[in-house]
């Protein structure tokens, strides 16, 4: 993939507010999808100052894993809440840079516009990778709600003040729900739909759940 960088990473946590305060005027909260046929994880750890992100992509819909791209980078920017975009996209935007199928859409291990400023990991790299974009995070970082039901399936919405930026979505029954957002050109109830549909027995969809794997360097099972 390419990727036109449209900002500076290296920044004061000022700036780097700044940047998403600008960035968020272009978020997208409704479907530009086209035809779906390749899917992506992403997620990333760090371990001694190392970031390590890892992209899977997998086929639409019987979800086969078709690639995987890794990347490492040192981490340069601090752990700030709300800021998490800065010290893990750039290793990010590396592992895209390797791929050679070009996803039709993404799902990243964090959130959306489910952020104070509307812009979290999901929505930031949308933006970049101008792809559609999905936040799924395993905790809340703001917003209220109420416990969906119990099955999977269910979900409440996720509301910030008076405003709706996201899904609290069971995706197995009597199991902790995971929290849905859109990040870009994908609205709530799509993004929501999509989420519940690569959940394979697992609480974590299938794309991050495996993305996850592959930057801890397990193997893919």
């Amino acid at each position: 993939m390419v990727i036109e960088s449209v900002h500076p990473w290296k920044v004061l946590p000022r700036e780097a507010r700044q940047i998403q305060l600008d960035l968020a005027r272009q978020v997208v909260i409704e479907n530009r999808l086209s035809a779906v046929r390749h899917v992506a994880g992403v997620d990333l750890s760090v371990k001694e100052g190392v970031a390590r992100a890892a992209i899977v992509v997998l086929r639409w819909l019987d979800l086969e894993v078709l690639e995987v791209a890794l990347a490492e980078r040192l981490v340069e920017f601090p752990y700030v809440p709300g800021l998490l975009s800065f010290r893990e996209a750039p290793a990010i935007i590396e592992a895209c840079q390797r791929l050679k199928i070009d996803p039709d859409l993404f799902f990243f291990d964090g959130q959306g516009y489910a952020h104070p400023r509307r812009i979290g990991l999901a929505s930031h790299m949308g933006i970049l990778l101008k792809r559609p974009s999905i936040g799924c995070a395993k905790t809340r970082y703001i917003g209220r709600y109420e416990q969906p039901h119990v099955q999977a399936g269910c979900y409440t919405d996720l509301r910030d003040k008076d405003e709706l930026i996201g899904g609290v979505l069971r995706t197995r029954t009597d199991v902790k729900p995971i929290f849905v957002s859109p990040g870009h050109m994908i609205d709530i109830a799509t993004s929501l739909d999509f989420v519940l549909e690569c959940c394979c027995g697992f609480r974590i969809p299938e794309p991050t759940r495996l993305a996850h794997h592959a930057a801890a360097g397990k193997l893919l099972t």
